[in-house]
């Protein structure tokens, strides 16, 4: 009893030997009969020198967008919101070299060569996961000023390793036409609903069987709209990816022969996260970034 005291009174007054010493007992007794339990955790580890893709989808979005009375076909605020936590997701875990939206998806695509928490799918995932989901409630009130959030938003995440640049440009052009697609759709459909006043089960029958083409021959003849003159945000999606920005930004310095401080302007260069709404199947966006599929980006 009195050296369990002595060990109490040594770490309150902050004795570095005490402190070892029973930093040492914990690290023994940590080797319990229990431990084989571990044996049972399964090796994650993404292969080498693949592209490390996690793709976020909202969860019952549809049950959300609608009690959260979200605009049809495509709610601004809810897109930037989208973006805006996707931009801090990849500020915080700077081995991200490229990201790409659309709706209520992101995907982030980790470099090759990422050493990031030893490359273990299941840290890539809860952390992409989680610290957009905790940026959905954060800046809800940013974006939807007189909409309150009535409950919880939730994602679930999946992790793809592409070996190769084709087949990872492969997959983000697939998400892009996936964009296409049901953004036309979605236009055709509302327009529908909205202005020509058919339930969405008409709606629906209407356009079964329909193509492309027709979809855009029905905007344009009974609502007067070219798909093609829709916001590049609906019809491409959201490019994140990382540029170099000049920012100006006022300084207050001391001048020779000057008794008093002045303020001046400094122009400093800053890499930040920059979302683009531009066409990612093509070449012309790789070639302009070719930093982004770099191997020692």
């Amino acid at each position: 009893m009195l050296v369990c005291r002595r060990a109490a009174s040594a770490i309150s007054a902050g004795s570095g030997r005490w402190a070892g010493c029973l930093h040492g007992r914990r690290l023994s007794m940590a080797k319990s009969k229990f431990e084989y339990v571990r044996d049972f955790e399964v090796d994650d580890t993404c292969l080498p020198n693949c592209w490390i893709v996690v793709r976020l989808d909202g969860r019952n979005f549809h049950r959300f967008s609608e009690q959260h009375e979200f605009k049809k076909p495509n709610d601004d605020r809810a897109l930037h919101l989208m973006t805006k936590c996707a931009q801090t997701v990849m500020q915080e875990l700077e081995d991200i070299a490229i990201a790409y939206g659309q709706s209520d998806e992101y995907s982030f695509v980790f470099k090759k060569k990422s050493r990031w928490f030893k490359r273990r799918a299941s840290k890539f995932m809860t952390h992409v996961v989680s610290q957009f989901a905790s940026s959905y409630v954060f800046y809800w009130k940013d974006y939807f000023k007189d909409q309150q959030l009535m409950y919880p938003p939730g994602f679930d995440g999946r992790i793809v390793l592409y070996p190769s640049n084709q087949n990872l440009k492969d997959y983000l052009s697939w998400r892009q036409a996936d964009c296409h697609i049901n953004n036309l759709y979605n236009t055709v459909f509302w327009m529908l609903v909205q202005r020509s006043g058919l339930t969405p089960v008409q709606a629906q029958d209407r356009l079964q069987g329909t193509l492309a083409g027709d979809k855009n021959e029905i905007l344009f003849s009974e609502f007067n709209i070219n798909y093609n003159n829709e916001p590049l945000m609906y019809r491409k999606g959201t490019v994140l990816i990382w540029q170099k920005t000049n920012e100006v930004v006022t300084k207050k310095i001391k001048l020779p022969k000057e008794a008093e401080e002045k303020e001046v302007e400094v122009t400093r260069t800053r890499t930040k996260v920059v979302p683009l709404h531009c066409d990612i199947i093509g070449d012309q966006f790789w070639e302009e970034y070719p930093e982004i599929l770099a191997e020692d980006s």
